[in-house]
């Protein structure tokens, strides 16, 4: 990873971590799932108006280390007002980012979840940065039961 890429992963995840977007839990809401990391207790939950297949507001609540928050924020701005397969297939190639690293996926197809391609780097926290995803994926699915990444 570029010097460049390095400062503005730890920028853009301190920044996320400190002031998380959508932080709260959303009104009405008609889609919830929880998650859990057993590895590090990273713990959060996902709330989410769906309305006629569309992300209309989303959400969420919990603790965590610095990445998982800044996951979780980034992926709330990411997925509001899009489809919910436009949801699953931006959860598919954020996946492929931090699992397989920037060469596998076209980062900057990503915006602003580019910066999240630094975690491929460290595996140990690959469950944290998709935590949030796999949530939002049981969310999505009606499973408003309990997701682990272990």
């Amino acid at each position: 990873m570029s010097s460049d890429l390095k400062d503005l992963y730890q920028e853009v995840v301190l920044e996320h971590s400190k002031r998380p977007r959508n932080f709260r839990v959303v009104e009405g809401a008609t889609c919830a799932a929880e998650g859990y990391n057993p590895l590090c207790g990273d713990q959060l939950s996902v709330t989410l108006k769906l309305e006629d297949g569309v992300i209309r507001d989303i959400g969420f609540q919990g603790q965590g280390c610095a990445i998982s928050k800044a996951s979780a924020s980034l992926m709330t701005g990411a997925v509001k007002d899009k489809t919910r397969e436009e949801a699953e297939a931006l959860f598919a190639r954020v996946h492929t980012l931090v699992t397989e690293g920037p060469d596998k996926v076209d980062p900057e197809s990503l915006g602003k979840l580019a910066v999240l391609s630094g975690v491929s780097e460290f595996p140990a926290r690959v469950k944290c940065a998709s935590l949030a995803w796999h949530t939002l994926h049981a969310a999505l699915d009606g499973r408003s039961t309990s997701v682990s990444t272990e």
